[in-house]
């Protein structure tokens, strides 16, 4: 038994697959780490929704719109309990009959501002834009009567406009129609509260807006607005052209939504963006219409499911994006731990072998936790400071440590500093492939391949067998 356990110790196979072994026990910390990753980034996004609860989240923009509302009225036939006509009935409901701009421009700037919730920094902006367009002259006999030999009344009409968080308003839109002044209420008058658009606010048209309206002639609009919201505005294009131009010193951004920028420049200093989207391409109209309609219980189940049918409102978006989400990079940068310990594990066996050392399995471990500890160090750092000078910090004390440990272990320092330039090597080629996401596989491929191939020139003309052959040592290399 003891000859077989000597025979172990002095076999090469059996010290490879104990590498092996101990590069998957030291998964076990390198999954840790990432679970603990995982839970900041989940926090982070807990505080973005805590701040979204108490202050203002994201804001999709729908409007301006003229809203008509009507009373449509009919006569239906009154039977007897045999079916038996004996009378009419007068019947009645209420309707709106919405106009939307025939054209739209929003002319804005995104001041950004950055809040905090405990260490997590979360990107806001503040909205300063100005929306003109005008609408086209009323036309009564538009508005579609849904039962024969009705008439219709019509009411005063109003200007609709909505944002999906109304406390990120800065104070009161203010809007002039015409020569008109108008002056905005909160809610929408006559929706059902099911109805998404209800939460809006609403303005009369009154004095010259009204005549304007009540003589058919079309009415221009302009409105300035004020508004906060959490790093992402979508706006929805409900005219027959909307049109818009935003701009913002942020230089990060992320342009989404249905619609991309037909033109936008992204520099240092900020991006600057167009938009140009017509009705023909897009049922941002229907899907308003829809959030629209809802009149009580059975026309609120209606409306949800018109809604679900047409899909989410199609919108053009833009993002304040962070420029570094520094729980991401970690994350990509674990992925990428195994494989780093095992290269580190290999150039440790390649010294053992070409100088002639032995190494014990533990100085091996304390080499690949020290690397595995590194992943969670740079995810301390980079909590308080830039990312890439977390990961300078955390890989220079990884390094230096590395390399004092092998200068002992490896008997001089100059090894010890060998070793450390081929560590510090390793940190260099994970940053470039954390920098160049675009191109991570093809750098990650390139490294995996020069590693193995170097592993293979170098080794190409060692005899395995012999070095699993152990020599003992002689009765006087004993007793000294």
């Amino acid at each position: 038994m003891l000859q077989l356990l000597k025979a172990l110790q002095s076999s090469m196979l059996a010290k490879v697959a104990g590498l092996f072994f101990l590069l998957l026990l030291l998964c076990i910390p390198l999954g840790e780490i990432d679970s603990i990753n995982r839970a900041r980034g989940e926090s982070q996004r807990e505080a973005a929704d805590e701040l979204a609860a108490t202050y203002a989240g994201r804001q999709t923009m729908v409007g301006p719109l003229l809203l008509v509302p009507y009373v449509e009225r009919w006569m239906e036939p009154l039977r007897d309990a045999q079916g038996k006509v004996i009378g009419q009935e007068p019947r009645s409901k209420e309707m709106a009959h919405v106009v939307f701009p025939d054209k739209l421009h929003i002319e804005g700037t995104m001041a950004p501002q950055e809040r905090y919730r405990g260490i997590f920094k979360i990107p806001f902006y503040t909205l300063n834009a100005a929306l003109t367009g005008g609408f086209t002259a009323f036309d009564p006999k538009a508005v579609p009567h849904s039962e024969s030999d009705s008439s219709i009344e019509f009411k005063a009409p109003f200007i609709a406009f909505n944002v999906s968080d109304l406390r990120g308003l800065d104070g009161s839109p203010a809007m002039t129609v015409g020569s008109e002044t108008l002056r905005f209420k909160q809610r929408v008058p006559g929706l059902a509260d099911g109805a998404w658009f209800a939460d809006g606010i609403h303005a009369p048209l009154t004095g010259a807006a009204l005549s304007a309206w009540q003589a058919s002639t079309p009415i221009a609009f302009e409105m300035k607005l004020g508004l906060v919201g959490q790093d992402t505005l979508s706006i929805a294009p409900i005219a027959e052209e909307t049109t818009a131009h935003l701009t913002s010193p942020w230089a990060h951004p992320s342009f989404g939504g249905r619609f991309l920028a037909a033109e936008r420049s992204v520099t240092p200093q900020g991006f600057d963006a167009h938009w140009r989207v017509s009705s023909l391409v897009t049922s941002a109209r229907e899907q308003v219409r829809a959030g629209l309609s809802g009149r009580g219980n059975a026309a609120e189940a209606a409306t949800t499911q018109a809604r679900q049918n047409i899909g989410p409102l199609q919108t053009f978006d833009v993002s304040l994006a962070q420029p570094i989400n520094v729980y991401s990079m970690s994350t990509r940068a674990g992925k990428y731990g195994a494989l780093f310990i095992g290269l580190v594990l290999m150039a440790a066996f390649m010294f053992e072998l070409f100088r002639k050392l032995r190494l014990h399995p533990i100085q091996y471990g304390l080499v690949g936790l020290s690397i595995a500890l590194f992943f969670l160090l740079l995810l301390a750092l980079s909590e308080k400071f830039a990312f890439w000078m977390a990961y300078a910090g955390a890989a220079t004390a990884s390094v230096a440590l590395l390399a004092v440990y092998f200068s002992a272990v490896l008997g001089g320092w100059r090894r010890g500093l060998s070793f450390g330039a081929f560590v510090a090597l390793l940190y260099g080629a994970l940053y470039g492939l954390l920098a160049s996401e675009s191109n991570a596989l093809l750098l990650g491929a390139l490294l995996i391949f020069g590693m193995l191939a170097t592993l293979m020139l170098v080794t190409r003309k060692v005899d395995w067998y012999a070095l699993s052959r152990r020599v003992e040592p002689a009765p006087e290399a004993q007793a000294a």
